[in-house]
């Protein structure tokens, strides 16, 4: 007897269906697993063998061969056990071959025969769609997780003895035997708003610090803070998630599909709705942070894909480390290559880093300083210069003044409304990059400045007198320009303005005009 059972597999994030094959022939009892795969599934065996035995089934003694096709693609996970599972009852004969057409089956198989949730069910269900599947068969704790992707029906199923139960009733009938899993995501974005967190009505002072986190927030822009302890630093960088932009349903799918293969899923979540928000520890290792292990997963980098990615004491997290954020800054995106192949996985993130001015961190005060010039300049060069050229913005955070910390009446504007110009700035930007692939300023290319960005004859004036004074690096010149845009969105300007290039070169760090 011969069965054949559509399932799915994930490569990085990229999923693609895999085809499992099964059949029983006379001979030796025995189990046989082909398919170039991994240990974990060559274990699915006996862990289908003992889940049909304790669910009242039991295996053919009969020759058992299962062929996982395409054979030349390097196959990881534990999704099969429920397929190969099903396989087998069709050469059984318990149940049939012809209600198995367009339908795919995932899932984990537990040794009493219930059916336990995977990873990855997501990009899974969307290449089922792609591929013109029908009906996707799932845990039933993955259910909802499938069920986000419209176009399709999905089951879940607790045990062996359910998926049965559900198979065998006639097709008309299966709905009133277990409901087709629905959710409305577009519900869930209707109306939502940031989760309650740092708020800036509750920083006094420091206007110029929040200026530069709306713009940074409007545009997508990376940003460094420098200042001592105790200036607001990590307060204002908690404050971030509260005035970014919404995701849209086309990012929060991105979004999910990255933590659904992660595992990482909020708990009673079907998707990630707000964007990330990840503050990694210093002491945090390089596999953790942009992806890795003998198991390739996706690291802090691609978690905060979408999101905001806050490195607090920057140089503590060491020179090495750091330098490993160069190329998902500029490619945003990070590739892990293995003997078994290259998994790539998205990185679009604000990276907003953090830092004292020196070892002690009261740089310039030379009454509480007292490191020598050495010291500062061996603490600073933990920064490489490569990863301080792609930061968009640059901050120093001055202590907050005496006025502003006893200012009873005074009210602070709050992230609410700091958040509704962001929306509109972004808004902007939407309609200017219909059709181009940029969802924000900070995405244009060299190219796409020219295009997006025209300059007056006034505005280009002042521009090649800050360049050829400051002696600024093409780089930064760029840079200004895209902050400038972020700028003038802000304010609901259609061009560029005098006022908007110096404000945004009022963000460049002084070494980084000198050409450094």
């Amino acid at each position: 007897m011969y069965s054949t059972i559509m399932t799915g597999a994930v490569h990085g994030i990229t999923s693609y269906l895999l085809r499992v094959e099964t059949n029983i022939s006379s001979g030796l009892p025995s189990f046989h697993m082909v398919g170039f795969m991994s240990a974990e599934m060559r274990e699915a065996g006996e862990r289908v063998r003992v889940a049909l035995k304790n669910a009242g089934i039991s295996s053919p003694s009969a020759r058992i061969t299962v062929n996982l096709a395409p054979a030349d693609i390097p196959k990881r996970g534990i999704v099969i056990d429920l397929p190969v599972a099903v396989g087998e009852l069709i050469c059984m004969e318990l149940l049939r071959q012809e209600d198995f057409e367009n339908v795919l089956v995932a899932g984990e198989l537990g040794l009493n025969g219930e059916i336990r949730p995977v990873r990855g069910i997501l990009p899974i269900v969307q290449c089922a769609k792609q591929q013109g599947i029908r009906l996707c068969i799932l845990p039933k704790e993955n259910e909802t997780e499938g069920a986000v992707v419209e176009g399709i029906r999905v089951v879940g199923v607790r045990s062996i003895n359910e998926l049965i139960m559900y198979m065998c009733t006639a097709p008309g009938r299966r709905d009133r035997v277990i409901p087709p899993a629905k959710v409305d995501v577009h519900a869930l974005y209707a109306g939502r708003a940031p989760e309650a967190g740092a708020d800036f009505k509750d920083v006094r002072g420091q206007s110029f610090a929040k200026k530069a986190m709306e713009i940074a927030a409007a545009g997508f822009h990376n940003m460094l803070m420098t200042g001592p302890p105790g200036t607001g630093k990590s307060m204002l960088a908690r404050c971030m998630p509260g005035i970014l932009p919404p995701m849209s349903f086309e990012e929060s799918m991105e979004v999910s599909a990255v933590y659904s293969v992660a595992g990482a899923l909020p708990q009673g979540a079907p998707v990630v709705l707000d964007r990330p928000f990840l503050a990694p520890h210093h002491s945090i290792t390089g596999a953790a942070l942009v992806g890795g292990g003998i198991i390739p997963m996706p690291g802090q980098i691609s978690l905060a894909h979408r999101g905001v990615l806050f490195m607090d004491e920057l140089p503590e997290f060491g020179r090495e480390l750091l330098d490993l954020l160069r190329q998902p800054l500029e490619e945003h995106s990070v590739t892990i290559v293995r003997q078994s192949g290259s998994y790539s996985y998205p990185s679009r993130f604000i990276l907003l880093g953090a830092c004292n001015p020196c070892p002690c961190g009261y740089y310039p005060d030379r009454n509480r300083c007292r490191c020598t010039s050495s010291q500062i300049r061996r603490y600073l060069s933990r920064i490489s210069g490569p990863l301080l050229d792609r930061m968009d913005l640059y901050l120093t955070v001055p202590r907050a003044r005496i006025d502003d910390l006893q200012s009873e009446g005074k009210q602070e504007e709050s992230s609410a409304q700091v958040r509704s110009r962001v929306m509109e700035a972004c808004e902007r930007q939407k309609h200017r990059f219909r059709d181009s692939g940029i969802l924000f300023n900070a995405d244009m290319r060299p190219p796409d400045l020219e295009k997006f960005c025209p300059l007056g004859s006034r505005e280009k004036g002042c521009l090649r007198e800050l360049f050829e004074t400051s002696g600024m690096s093409v780089r930064a010149y760029h840079r200004i320009i895209r902050v400038a845009r972020t700028i003038a969105d802000l304010e609901g300007q259609e061009n560029i303005r005098e006022n908007h290039l110096y404000l945004a070169y009022s963000f460049r760090r002084p070494e980084d005009l000198k050409g450094g």
